[in-house]
C-alpha cells in the first residue's frame, strides 16, 4: 500500500508456539505492507498460520529477544518498521494514527513509544504499573541502529522520539500456568544478568529489602489493589518473581 512520500510500513512479529495467539494479532496487521514472523522454535501451527497470512518467516532459535528482533528488522524492506508481539493488537484507532504518522513524516520524529492496555485474567489492569506501559516499537527504518537488552530491550534509534496517542492491546496473561512458565524462564536471565553485572552477594538482609522493596512498589505505590482480587494476585505474583529472580542469583553464586 503507497503513501503519499511513498513509504511503506513492514510489521516485525517474533514467536514460539502461540498458534493461540498469532492468529488475532496477524489479523490486526493485515494492512501492512510486508510482515516477517521470527520464530524461536515452534513445535505448533505458529509459522504454518503465519506463511497462510502472507508472512515471511525465519526461524532463530536464541532466547535472546534483541537479536531476534534485529534479525526482524533487517529483513524490513520497508520505511517505517512496528514490531509487535503475538499476545498484542493493533487497534484500528492505533492503524489510523499510525497511518497519519506516516503521512506526515513522523511529525519531526524518528520512532514512537506506543502505550499498551494490558490484560491479565482477562481484565484490564490499570494499575501495578500496567498503564500506560509505554513500549518503543515504531520508527523510521533509515534511523534505526540495533536493538540492545536481552530482557525489556529497546532500539536504538537516531533522532527525536514522539508519543502515540493509542494503544496497544496486550493480551498479558489469561491463566497462572502460563505466568509461572514465563517467570521462571525471565528469571533465570534477569539472574544471569545480575551476576554478569557482579552482584554482591545475596544474604537475608538482602533478599528481606528486596521482597520488601517490591512489595511496597506493587501494592502501595502502584495499588494493585486497586483493580480488585485479579490486581491483588499479579502484585503478589510480581513479588514472587523478584524473589524467584534473587534466588536463582543466590543459586549461581554458592558454585
Amino acid at each position: 500500500m503507497k503513501k503519499k512520500n511513498n513509504a511503506k510500513v513492514g510489521v516485525v512479529i517474533i514467536a514460539k508456539n502461540e498458534e493461540k495467539n498469532i492468529v488475532g494479532c496477524l489479523e490486526s496487521v493485515s494492512w501492512a505492507d510486508e510482515i516477517v514472523v521470527v520464530d524461536g522454535g515452534s513445535i505448533d501451527k505458529t509459522k504454518q498460520i503465519s506463511k497462510k497470512f502472507g508472512a515471511s518467516v525465519f526461524d532463530f532459535l536464541s532466547n535472546d529477544f534483541s537479536e531476534r528482533r534485529n534479525l526482524g528488522t533487517e529483513k524490513i524492506k520497508s520505511y517505517w518498521v512496528l514490531h509487535i508481539d503475538a499476545d498484542e493488537r493493533v487497534t484500528p484507532s492505533l492503524k489510523k494514527e499510525l497511518f497519519d504518522i506516516i503521512e506526515n513524516d513522523g511529525y519531526g520524529n524518528t520512532q514512537f513509544a506506543i502505550p499498551r492496555r494490558n490484560y491479565v485474567f482477562d481484565k484490564e489492569m490499570k494499575h501495578c504499573g500496567l498503564w500506560p506501559d509505554y513500549v518503543v516499537r515504531f520508527f523510521k527504518k533509515e534511523s534505526f541502529i540495533r536493538w540492545s537488552g536481552r530482557l525489556h530491550e529497546q532500539p536504538n534509534v537516531i533522532g527525536d522520539l514522539g508519543y502515540a496517542n493509542n494503544f496497544f492491546v496486550h493480551l498479558k496473561h489469561d491463566n497462572l500456568f502460563d505466568i509461572v512458565k514465563k517467570t521462571n524462564s525471565w528469571s533465570k536471565i534477569e539472574a544471569e544478568l545480575m551476576f554478569d553485572a557482579n552482584h554482591p552477594p545475596m544474604n537475608v538482609p538482602r533478599f528481606l529489602t528486596a521482597v520488601f522493596r517490591e512489595f511496597w512498589l506493587r501494592l502501595v505505590r502502584q495499588k494493585a489493589f486497586l483493580d480488585g482480587v485479579e490486581g491483588v494476585i499479579y502484585g503478589i505474583y510480581q513479588v514472587y518473581s523478584r524473589f524467584l529472580s534473587y534466588a536463582k542469583l543466590w543459586e549461581m553464586q554458592l558454585k
